[in-house]
């Protein structure tokens, strides 16, 4: 009877050590949310402007708050990774397109040609029309089946295949991964091309990414003050020009086609029409008139999972700091964007850090760079992980997660935004691990918030892409972006801590923490999709 009752206390202490963690996390609060963000998005801290001195304030921190939660560093010295990057402003009056076609040359130049591109460059090459610029094997679909771009300069349309079609072997009416234009360069940069000409589709229903980037308010004036940037020794190496209607379809003209019809014989037929374009030769000029190094950096730190087997893989929550800094009339505080996300996920490193029981993996805690420059820091840190790949699990990214979703211009006419907002969450990308939508949903039944996936139907806008989340899923990781939506202020002055809906950012992050759990103390690994709709 003794030893029956010795066994009944051990297994209730093995019981208590796997207790499920508090749905309330006592650290997760309004006041402490509101504490934090009325800090980051204070004067001065000036808008937080990638390796200006708001920033640099922004990542100091960060670091003392992961130090405050006992975080550890994830093998390096402290809890900033360093993000060399490159700064530059383009020359738009020097750089040019020359287009030589069968005996005439004419030059491009900005807004018909646009060339941005870190560093000087001069080459020039035969045009080859590559489709949408797209391999995708699992689909059987390739738009270099055939051809050989190797030393040439390829024209591709943006997007996707049949993206109005529901059927649509890429993903009905959502994106793939394909038709972003870094994965195009990637691709095109495989077969040995020198350069990418990209035009908007010709057949489009929707704003090309210029016409829908024009609607933000300042998106103008933003490309003209402030610099670009990219990351220092990218895996990109080659450029790219977007290129207008007019001269991409004078290109395919020589070939004797029309690029509607192009456009629309591949959507039919899913067959490339890749084809050279005889007598052409382009020669891209690419200037700066300014151009520096710098270093910014990501906020890592780790708190260590209980299983001395799983505790070397991680569960990565991640936001990104950075946002479109002062100008002379004012500055941006980016309450929402992505003051949000950041102390969201500092509020997730102490409520894990400060729980006695921890779950059987790691949970990572990254803060990128340069998020709003092209999603430089988190695109630099899936090419020098501090935790390998392989280990990486699941990756819950925050990216304005404090308003209520209104209309906008960059919406309007897109996509229907309900008219009562106030206790919805959007979900992007969930198509790729129906594993992970099953523990969100399960989770959210004792939270209670209401979760929109409308986002993954939605092609014009590219949301998926335009995340710190992005970069993981090109590497086969379950990936989401929580994000509760778009509204008028949206990278605008008025971008303030006074309009945060804090009571639902609270429960976003209670989502999070019990979704973030079940990730790291789970049996199985969630499964990824490579394609959501390719045959099975």
């Amino acid at each position: 009877m003794q030893w029956k009752a010795f066994l009944a206390v051990l297994a209730g202490l093995s019981l208590a050590a796997q207790a499920p963690p508090p749905s309330i996390p006592p650290s997760i609060n309004v006041r402490d949310l509101k504490a934090d963000l009325t800090f980051l998005t204070s004067k001065p801290l000036a808008g937080r402007l990638s390796l200006q001195p708001g920033s640099e304030v922004a990542i100091e921190w960060i670091a003392s708050e992961y130090a405050k939660a006992g975080l550890k560093t994830a093998g390096i010295a402290s809890y900033v990774q360093k993000v060399p990057l490159i700064e530059f402003f383009p020359d738009r009056d020097a750089s040019s397109l020359t287009i030589d076609m069968k005996g005439a040359r004419s030059e491009v130049t900005f807004p018909e040609a646009i060339v941005t591109f870190p560093d000087d460059r001069d080459l020039a090459g035969d045009v080859v029309f590559a489709g949408y610029g797209i391999t995708a094997p699992e689909l059987n679909y390739d738009d270099y089946r055939g051809i050989d771009v190797r030393g040439k300069i390829v024209l591709v349309f943006d997007h996707e295949p049949q993206e109005n079609d529901p059927a649509s072997i890429f993903n009905g009416m959502g994106n793939t991964r394909y038709a972003t234009s870094r994965v195009k360069l990637l691709n095109a940069q495989a077969h040995s091309a020198i350069g990418v000409l990209q035009v908007a589709e010709p057949n489009r229903k929707h704003p090309s990414n210029q016409e829908r980037q024009a609607r933000i308010g300042g998106s103008a004036q933003r490309a003209r003050r402030m610099p670009s940037q990219a990351i220092e020794g990218d895996e990109v190496k080659i450029p790219l020009v977007v290129v207008s209607d007019k001269i991409a379809a004078g290109l395919i003209a020589s070939a004797g086609k029309q690029a509607t019809e192009v456009q629309s014989a591949i959507d039919l037929t899913l067959t490339p029409a890749s084809v050279s374009l005889p007598g052409v030769r382009v020669a891209i000029h690419n200037r700066n008139r300014e151009r520096r190094r710098g270093v910014s950096g990501n906020l890592i730190g780790i708190v260590e999972g209980s299983d001395p087997q799983l505790k070397s893989e991680v569960v990565v929550i991640s936001g990104h700091y950075d946002h479109d800094g002062q100008w002379p009339e004012g500055y941006f505080p980016g309450a929402d964007d992505n003051g949000s996300g950041t102390v969201g996920v500092v509020a997730l490193a102490r409520a894990f850090a400060s729980n006695p029981v921890k779950p059987k993996r790691s949970l990572l805690f990254a803060i990128f760079a340069a998020e709003e420059r092209g999603l430089l820091g988190s695109y630099y840190y899936v090419q020098h992980p501090l935790v390998p790949l392989s280990k990486t699990r699941a990756v819950i990214n925050f990216d304005m997660i404090g308003r209520d979703e209104t209309p906008s211009e960059q919406t309007k006419g897109m996509i229907e935004i309900e008219p009562d907002t106030t206790n919805q969450l959007n979900l992007v990308g969930l198509k790729y691990s129906p594993d992970y939508k099953s523990v969100v949903e399960r989770e959210n039944g004792k939270v209670g918030l209401k979760l929109s996936y409308k986002w993954d139907e939605e092609a014009a806008l590219n949301v998926y892409f335009r995340s710190d989340q992005f970069p993981f899923a090109l590497k086969d990781i379950p990936a989401m972006w929580w994000f509760t939506g778009f509204h008028p202020d949206y990278h605008q002055m008025t971008d303030t801590a006074d309009k945060i809906n804090f009571e639902k950012m609270a429960k976003i992050l209670r989502l999070a923490y019990l979704t973030g759990w079940d990730f790291a103390d789970s049996e199985r690994p969630l499964r990824f999709i490579a394609n959501p709709a390719a045959p099975k």
